[in-house]
């Protein structure tokens, strides 16, 4: 239980240092939500996930507005959601989500990061079987009951829950995603973080000197403002 705790910490604690191109993504997320479900978080769940995640890494309310409204405009370009698979160095694999209103970019910068870093993309589909897609919900646990709220998730699909030092996580299949959120909502837990993420289904050790060489290059593909997630086979 801990380990996961550590991960997703360390995690946040080095996007805290990235808030430049941390907060291009989270609007586009919010965009593209508002543009596919419209522009009320209260009759749009995706919206509603997606301002939940943004503010979480203290993103500002303007910028927030400001993203809804975009999706509104006339002249808003098309977004394309595309994944890119590639097998890198030392037996690392990376599963990268984009979004993106120009492919043809998006294609060649994420190609040009992995052959510049000893790895290649390959064919779609390719790594699908390495990765399981979870519903992954971040909640703060003060004042929750949480064998009730385990006892109602177990019913929206629930696979694991975990609760450490006032914070929780909830697993479950992707396809319960909403069901999972519904039932954060209804009890009336602080979500902090809901998202649908990659999940090495078997995670490898790397040595020191091999993480450093995979994180970087971990790091230029999230510096590419297409590029909205990255996930590896690391076991850390």
């Amino acid at each position: 239980m801990g380990r996961a705790f550590e991960i997703r910490r360390g995690a946040k604690e080095k996007r805290w240092g990235k808030m430049s191109r941390i907060f291009p993504k989270l609007a586009k997320s919010i965009t593209m939500a508002a543009k596919a479900g419209g522009d009320d978080p209260d009759s749009n769940a995706t919206l509603r996930t997606a301002i939940v995640n943004a503010k979480a890494e203290n993103m500002p309310k303007d910028n927030i507005d400001k993203a809804i409204k975009r999706a509104m405009a006339k002249d808003l370009e098309d977004i394309t959601e595309i994944n890119y698979e590639a097998k890198g160095p030392h037996g690392s694999l990376f599963w990268v989500e984009c979004a993106t209103d120009n492919t043809n970019r998006s294609y060649t910068n994420v190609r040009t990061i992995f052959s510049k870093n000893g790895a290649e993309i390959v064919n779609s589909g390719s790594l699908d079987f390495m990765f399981d897609r979870k519903s992954v919900i971040e909640f703060g646990t003060e004042g929750v009951e949480l064998e009730e709220l385990e006892l109602e998730l177990m019913d929206a699909g629930l696979e694991e829950m975990e609760a450490e030092d006032g914070m929780g996580l909830v697993y479950g299949a992707y396809t319960d995603f909403g069901n999972l959120t519904s039932v954060m909502e209804k009890m009336k837990v602080e979500v902090t973080k809901a998202s649908l993420e990659r999940i090495s289904n078997n995670p490898k050790k790397f040595t020191a000197e091999q993480l450093e060489e995979i994180d970087a290059l971990v790091d230029f593909l999230e510096d590419d403002e297409d590029v909205q997630a990255v996930y590896t086979n690391i076991d850390r």
